[in-house]
């Protein structure tokens, strides 16, 4: 072998030698990234989730995303979310937030869905009470009280309380119906004092729901009881003591009868 051919054989082995070297620096360099490089884990739905439903460890994944399209409130591990109630529905895809998810500790997933300084009662309705069929969780509804105002068949209605949330209607609490279905109770989200308010009326009268645009956020000033159910007693007529009048009694006289002429002589 010549020298010339054992020198271009050695060339080749250094040169293929040095492509594998660099070669793998690269996809160590690609495999061990660092977590410098302006990405974070974030954890997303990878199926529909419906409201009020509890995160399944089957239902989100783990992707990597730029660090300034992440919200401040996402997770970055599928640990975090399990066990957790959806308060909104969320799509595929959609980034899994704390906002949008409450702790589940214990009883029905409906308890985690009301706010802690709120309350939930049911009302009794029929199809005319519950709009049709029309009422869905998650609308909005004003509450109308009616009572009797007299023996003449008379009544009165007034507006008692405004703008509650819908929670649930008969013992579903999924959002994701549009047709119009016949309920016969429906679970409100409301204060303690709105719940007093709603019970005296419930007692007063009859109850009629007013279903709201979800755009209308105009609120009138209510009462804090529903003065319209609230009868007040009649004030007691009080009947004023009469007082007699006797005349005064006439001078006391001396009375003369001459033949047929009578006469009174009164004394002094």
């Amino acid at each position: 072998m010549s020298s010339r051919t054992f020198t271009l054989i050695a060339l080749s082995l250094i040169l293929g030698l040095g492509a594998a070297w660099m070669a793998n620096n690269w996809l160590n360099a690609r495999l061990n990234v660092g977590p410098d490089d302006n990405q974070r884990n974030v954890v997303v739905a990878t199926v529909e989730i419906a409201f009020g439903q509890m995160v399944e460890a089957q239902q989100v994944g783990v992707v990597r995303m730029p660090k300034d399209a992440v919200p401040d409130d996402a997770f970055d591990s599928t640990d975090k979310v399990v066990g957790k109630i959806a308060t909104f529905s969320m799509l595929r895809g959609d980034i899994l937030r704390a906002a949008r998810l409450a702790e589940h500790l214990g009883g029905s997933t409906l308890a985690s869905l009301i706010e802690p300084d709120k309350r939930a009662i049911s009302v009794r309705v029929d199809d005319v009470v519950g709009v049709g069929g029309f009422l869905l969780p998650g609308n909005r509804v004003d509450v109308l009280a009616t009572r009797q105002t007299g023996n003449d068949g008379n009544a009165e209605s007034k507006t008692i309380l405004e703008d509650l949330r819908v929670l649930a209607v008969d013992q579903t609490a999924s959002t994701d119906k549009t047709q119009p279905v016949v309920v016969r109770a429906v679970t409100l989200e409301m204060t303690p004092v709105q719940a007093e308010v709603l019970v005296k009326g419930m007692t007063a009268g009859k109850l009629q729901l007013a279903l709201r645009n979800p755009l209308d956020n105009n609120k009138r000033p209510l009462p804090v009881e529903p003065v319209a159910m609230v009868q007040e007693a009649p004030a007691p007529v009080v009947s004023k003591p009469l007082v007699h009048r006797r005349a005064a009694p006439e001078a006391a006289g001396i009375t003369v009868i001459r033949g047929v002429e009578v006469n009174v002589i009164k004394a002094l």
